[in-house]
């Protein structure tokens, strides 16, 4: 059964066709359009009752929200592909705790970020100088963590690649790209080589064809 994937062209989306694609699971994607308010149409919010992408749809099986939805797959398909989630509970502990950070503690300022700077023109709002100032301040503060965690181990989980890793992957490709905000990664040696890591594995370079192509 061939996996949909709903809403592949934004960011969290992103993060879950790459997991799809390191665990070698067969996908295909259902394109929304958010501008034109595709997601509150009443076939989506069936599947998605918030209105929120990603989505996925696997059989009869349905399941929203991005980091679910990876640790999902890692778990159902843990010896298939890459094993994202490590070998023992005491790695599997550490997996979950940094991809938590990812979602608590770097995500909200760099989705703020992305939020104000690329798409309020487009919402309709006006970008928050405030917001945008505090975001890199908060985020500076996480990075400069994640630089000492990351030079006593490759990676953040430690020295193999995770969904922790991997879903850092959307929205610091927005920080070093459409942001222009790439000194913040490369202002941290240890963050520098680690992001040089992961973004050029083969899995990440497909989801971006995929979703931009």
């Amino acid at each position: 059964m061939v996996v949909k994937v709903y809403g592949a062209g934004y960011g969290s989306a992103k993060r879950v066709i790459a997991c799809l694609i390191e665990k070698e699971i067969e996908f295909e994607t259902i394109p929304i359009d958010l501008l034109k308010g595709e997601h509150k149409h009443p076939h989506f919010l069936q599947l998605q009752p918030f209105g929120v992408v990603p989505v996925i749809q696997d059989g009869d099986y349905t399941l929203f929200e991005s980091r679910a939805i990876i640790r999902y797959y890692a778990e159902k398909y843990k010896a298939q592909g890459t094993d994202l989630l490590g070998k023992t509970i005491e790695e599997r502990g550490v997996v979950e705790q940094w991809l938590e950070v990812e979602a608590h503690n770097f995500h909200p300022p760099v989705y703020n970020l992305v939020l104000h700077t690329l798409f309020s023109s487009k919402l309709g709002f006006p970008a928050d100088q405030k917001v945008i100032q505090e975001s890199e301040e908060k985020l500076g503060k996480v990075l400069d963590i994640y630089e000492e965690r990351l030079s006593k181990c490759r990676y953040l989980s430690g020295d193999f690649f995770s969904i922790a890793d991997l879903s850092h992957l959307p929205f610091t490709q927005y920080l070093v790209g459409d942001l222009g905000k790439e000194h913040m990664i490369r202002g941290r040696k240890n963050v520098s080589k680690w992001w040089d890591d992961i973004s050029n594995r083969p899995s990440w370079k497909k989801a971006l064809d995929v979703c931009n192509p």
